[in-house]
Parts: structure tokens; sequence; C-alpha cells
């Protein structure tokens, strides 16, 4: 369990002015890039023992520069090129002692891909009060290409040298709590309806650690309330377990939809419900229903859309049924077509040719063949 699953558990226990931090050993990286224009010209202007620096830069809370000697820090190095990281000021973390211990990689950079093309690398050391320059004093010979314009330096005859250092920073405690931005993530009160006593202690039992984002809103909600009432969310929750708040994105769902299914979800009603299930929300409820596997609304849906069927609704309705697995529906549409008049007509109409196209529904080709034998100079596909 992380600490962060470990600080909700506890918060849902009842401590809620909770703090923690984690205690074990650090350390700081960075990185810092030294190019030199025109090396070849300035390796000209200096001598052996000269060298070119970096700026300062920080990692660890100690300063550090790069010293390159073109032409070796000392004679013994003449011909190489003498690369050093240098500790410039004592630490500033207030420790007890100046020490720094750390480890280096030189790379030069290929002058064409800025790929490394030769990189060296030290173990651990201790940086101590007058013992500071740390590196090479034969980083790379000048006979190994290092001036070939083909390689390290490039057609811009700039050479670049990556340095990477770690500090140790010891063992040491971080603070652990969380940021505290979820607090406008997560209102007090839940972003759609939820009426009555027993919704509030429902919404308030646990902290909401589930962010849908739908339709360009976010709207907060629990595991505990969503993964048992809808495998979908389950799946794609188990999916998500290590991260508080849990991010769920909901793709061709408009946010009202999914307001509603959220509000059936933890009461297992809809806040003014006849007149959702009048209006053309119930189709778009029994899609998000059977697509979560909330069987319940799906089927309350299903029956609220089957008593609206019509002449105009027929044809999409016998499609949502076939597409949505809705027996109930479908056999509502055979019976009206059944009627006299009824299929003849439909057929007539813009939304049978695409019904046709997504596929016949078996009771419909029955009805069809029926109406065939009965006028059989009559055909659906005809004028």
């Amino acid at each position: 369990m992380s600490i962060s699953e470990l600080l909700s558990a506890l918060r849902d226990a009842g401590r809620q002015h909770l703090s923690a931090s984690t205690v074990g050993t650090r350390q700081a990286t960075g990185s810092h890039l030294l190019q030199i224009e025109n090396y070849a010209q300035i390796k000209k202007q200096l001598s052996v023992g000269e060298y070119v620096k970096s700026s300062t830069f920080t990692v660890g809370g100690h300063d550090w520069r790069v010293e390159l000697y073109p032409k070796g820090c000392v004679r013994e190095a003449h011909g190489h090129v003498s690369l050093f990281l240098r500790r410039v000021c004592d630490a500033k973390t207030g420790g007890r002692d100046d020490s720094a211990t750390a480890k280096i990689e030189f790379s030069l950079l290929d002058g064409a891909t800025g790929e490394p093309s030769l990189t060296k690398s030290s173990p651990p050391r201790t940086f101590k009060p007058g013992d500071e320059d740390w590196g090479w004093r034969e980083f790379v010979n000048k006979d190994d290409g290092l001036e070939d314009e083909k390689t390290c330096l490039g057609q811009d005859g700039c050479l670049r040298v990556l340095c990477d250092v770690s500090v140790d920073l010891g063992i040491r405690a971080d603070d652990a709590t969380p940021e505290p931005e979820t607090t406008g993530l997560f209102p007090a009160a839940p972003s759609f309806e939820l009426r009555g006593e027993l919704a509030g202690v429902i919404w308030n039992a646990r902290r909401p650690d589930v962010r849908v984002e739908v339709g360009g809103e976010a709207l907060a909600a629990h595991r505990w309330m969503l993964a048992p009432r809808s495998p979908v969310f389950a799946a794609e929750l188990s999916r998500t377990f290590q991260k508080n708040p849990a991010v769920l994105r909901v793709e061709d769902m408009d946010a009202d939809v999914c307001r509603a299914l959220l509000e059936f979800i933890y009461t297992g009603a809809l806040h003014d419900m006849d007149r959702k299930l009048e209006s053309s929300m119930a189709e778009k409820l029994l899609v998000a229903a059977d697509r979560y596997g909330v069987e319940q609304l799906k089927e309350l849906c299903e029956k609220a859309v089957c008593g609206r069927v019509g002449m105009s609704s027929v044809a999409a309705s016998l499609a949502l049924a076939k597409r949505h697995g809705c027996p109930l529906l479908r056999d509502a549409c055979l019976e009206f077509l059944s009627a006299p008049g009824n299929l003849e007509a439909v057929v007539e109409m813009d939304g049978f040719e695409e019904l046709m196209q997504e596929g016949c529904p078996s009771g419909l080709t029955k009805l069809i063949v029926k109406q065939v034998r009965r006028h059989e100079q009559w055909s659906p596909f005809s004028g």
C-alpha cells in the first residue's frame, strides 16, 4: 500500500488532521552543458595549464563548475584534454560540515547528432575543504578525433561537454503529506443530484477519490460507490489503483447524461425521473447505462422508450434495441409495425433504409416476408 493510500484510509477512519513523512537515503541529480565556440581558435590561444571554465551551477545545495584544459593541465598531460569538476563554495544547506559526496559523468557530444561520442564516469567521492578538484588529466587524446569536424566539433566548430552530477544527501526525512491541490477538485457538495439526509450521509462517508472528466466538466465521485455498481467503472478503476484521485475520462457523452448516471449509481433513482424519462434523455441514458453495465437504469430507460414508439421513432428505436440488446423495446417496435398500414408507411421513411443497412432484425424480416406474401406485388425496396 502506498503512503497516499494509507493516508486516505487513515482519514477515512476519522484522522482528518494528518501529516506524514518518509525517511530514506536521498540523492540530488543535475546536469550542465558546456559549449565552447570556435574551440580550435581558443585552443591556440591557451598554453599548458590554462583552462576555460563553465558558469557556476548548483546541485544538491553545492556550487560547481566544469574546467577544461585544451592542452592538458600539466606538462605530463600535454597532447590530451584535461577535464575536471570543481566545487567552488561550501554547502548551502546548513549541514554539520561542508563536505560533499558525489559522483560524476562527463560526455563529449557528437557535433552532428548531439549524442555522446565519449563518456567517462567516476564512482562516488567525498569533497572536503582543500580537496576540491575531481576529474581526468588525460580525458581524451588530441589524436582521437577530437578536432575532426566530422565528430566532436561538427561543422560549427563548437565543442560540447555534458556533465552529470549526483550528490548524496544522506539519510533524511521528506514531507510525504499530499499537497492540498485537490481542495478545489472535490467540492463539499456533490456535482449531481443527491437530495435528502441519507444521500448526504452517503456522500460524506468518505472523501471523494475519483475525478470523472466528461464534456468539459469534472465530476467528483467515490471508488467505493462506482466499482460495485458498474463493472466497466470497476475495470477502469482497477487500472488506476495507485492514483489518488483516479481520473476517468468519459468520451462521447454529455455531462448531463453522465451526471444522471452517477446520480442513479448513488441513489438508485433520478431526481425528476418522469420528466427525464419522457424526454430524449431516456435514449441517451439507455446508451450510457448499457455502456457502463448499470442494468437497472437500462431497464427503466428501455420501458420509457417503449412507451413512446411511434411512426417517426420506430426505425430509430428498433436500431437502438438492436445495438444495445433491448428485447422489450424490440418487441414493442415489432408490435407497432404489425398494425395495419404501419410497416408500409415506415418503409417509405428515411430511417428505414439506414436500419436495413445496419442489419435487419429477425423479427422485422418475418414481418416483411409476411407482408410480401400478403401483397405479392409489393416490395419494401421499391420506389
